[in-house]
């Protein structure tokens, strides 16, 4: 068991790796970016829209049956599909079953199981905090809930005073906790390990997931484990409030399974042509911090244009009780030329994919959010000015276009004042945004048409630079909503 996004990441690795060993494989997750039907997994892959429906109304219609007339009300959306996903694991038969914990973990629903083989947690984050608490060290207790009696588990590296609550978490509830070694524990002196996931924050993720899967094994009584290396007495001694578990050497299976490792919209590339989108749906502070460290790197990686044209777009979403604003700061360095705001919604229709819509938000409401982004955006970049060669310095005063949040409404408000060369932009629906950003670049989407009598100067300005451009490189984070629909606009297999 492993808690909330983005750890998800390593309960992935988990999977593919104990998967790698030829068992069946069941994986529990969420959110899903496209179709319901990714956050129930056997073998790496979202059950069929047959076994979802057939599962679907078994579950349903047998807590029909059986509900408590002074308590009519069905399950939650969340807990109705935990309870649906442990019946398919169930009659599906798999050999094991890697489950993510939605929220927090004391009192999510996903901690009914009472005798997990192992558990995980990872790195912890600022995130859910209405839920719950405001601080590392209340999250870090939420967190420790999972532990089990005489069940394993491991952590990662922690600050310190939350790494204290989960080691006081433990022993009330008498758990023996680990602390995992670093990746580089496992790798020794042979060549570094080849995750399938991008990024540096990844490694300890997998260094979890060795240490969860090897626990599982071993329980089993499987064999191929991996030699245990010594561990050095300074580093058992150094003063940690958790004991350091052994690092051991991976085998070719698990070596496999965090090659082979995929996760959608974590850390994802996806090139077409001129126009690279960088996909991530950081949503907490710190990864947020590990996404910039991501995209910065890659981006660098890549070619660059002969005539240095290269164009830097970012899009970016937040949703809840999120400080959007600690986020939008975070990314500033990566000097953006544009930064368009978007709701999660995919298409303004009413017949756009029902699996990605929030029926708690309105069109409105989701646009006012994005509104306040954006000036929040335009604050960050104008206290950046003068401290940062690439603004110019003093600014000057845009035009103001008056925000009439109408469906069909093509929304370009950049706030005064605001620099002219790194204009801000508020779309009404992600393929508005889309179709502006790439200028009919990408294949898969169609070139912008002209919606709303009256665009901004920016606008066309924005698009003739878009066209030119050698490379456009998009990043899109802030919420792993907007990548899911993201990537439905992008590749519309994933809804088939």
């Amino acid at each position: 068991m492993l808690p909330s996004p983005p750890q998800g990441s390593a309960c992935a690795f988990t999977e593919c790796i104990l998967r790698s060993y030829g068992l069946k494989t069941g994986f529990y997750s969420s959110p899903h970016l496209v179709q319901v039907r990714e956050r129930i997994r056997i073998n790496g892959q979202p059950i069929s829209k047959e076994l979802f429906s057939k599962y679907f109304w078994l579950v349903y219609n047998r807590l029909e049956e059986t509900k408590d007339p002074a308590h009519a009300s069905m399950p939650a959306y969340f807990r109705f599909l935990t309870i649906m996903a442990f019946h398919v694991f169930l009659q599906e038969k798999v050999d094991l079953a890697v489950v993510e914990v939605g929220i927090g973990g004391a009192y999510d629903c996903t901690n009914i199981i009472r005798a997990p083989v192992v558990c995980g947690i990872s790195s912890l984050g600022i995130d859910h905090t209405s839920i719950l608490g405001d601080t590392m060290e209340k999250i870090a207790w939420q967190k420790g809930g999972i532990f089990k009696p005489g069940v394993p588990a491991f952590t990662v590296a922690q600050p310190e005073r939350p790494l204290a609550v989960l080691r006081d978490r433990a022993q009330e509830l008498e758990c023996p906790l680990y602390l995992c070694p670093e990746l580089d524990a496992f790798e020794g002196d042979h060549q570094a390990l080849e995750l399938g996931l991008a990024g540096a924050h990844q490694r300890s993720n997998a260094a979890l997931a060795l240490q969860l899967a090897r626990t599982w094994l071993q329980r089993r009584g499987c064999e191929g484990l991996g030699e245990l290396k010594e561990v050095p007495p300074a580093m058992e001694l150094a003063g940690r409030p958790v004991p350091l578990a052994p690092a051991f050497r991976p085998t070719d299976a698990m070596i496999q399974g965090l090659r082979d490792t995929e996760w959608l919209g974590r850390t994802q590339v996806l090139p077409r042509g001129p126009v690279t989108w960088y996909l991530d749906g950081a949503h907490t502070t710190s990864s947020i911090q590990a996404c910039v460290r991501w995209f910065r790197q890659a981006a660098l990686n890549q070619d660059k244009p002969h005539d240095g044209s290269e164009v830097r777009v970012l899009l970016f979403n937040a949703t809840g009780d999120r400080d959007t604003a600690a986020l939008l700061k975070l990314l500033v360095p990566c000097h953006f030329d544009y930064a368009v705001f978007c709701p999660n919604f995919t298409e303004l229709s009413v017949a756009s994919n029902a699996d990605q819509q929030n029926f708690n938000v309105t069109l409105e409401n989701a646009l006012t959010r994005c509104l306040e982004n954006q000036r929040t955006w335009t604050r960050l970049l104008e206290e950046k000015a003068g401290q940062d060669p690439w603004l110019p310095a003093p600014l000057r005063a845009g035009g103001l276009l008056q925000p009439t949040p109408a469906r069909g409404t093509l929304l370009l408000v950049p706030p005064a004042p605001r620099p002219l060369n790194s204009p801000s932009l508020v779309f009404p629906c992600l393929a508005q945004a889309l179709r502006w950003v790439a200028q009919g670049r990408d294949p898969r989407l169609a070139a912008p048409t002209a919606t709303g009598a009256h665009p901004h100067p920016a606008a066309s300005s924005g698009a003739v630079l878009l066209r030119e451009a050698a490379a456009v490189r998009v990043l899109v984070t802030g919420s792993l909503h907007l990548v899911g629909g993201v990537l439905r606009l992008l590749d519309p297999t994933l809804s088939q």
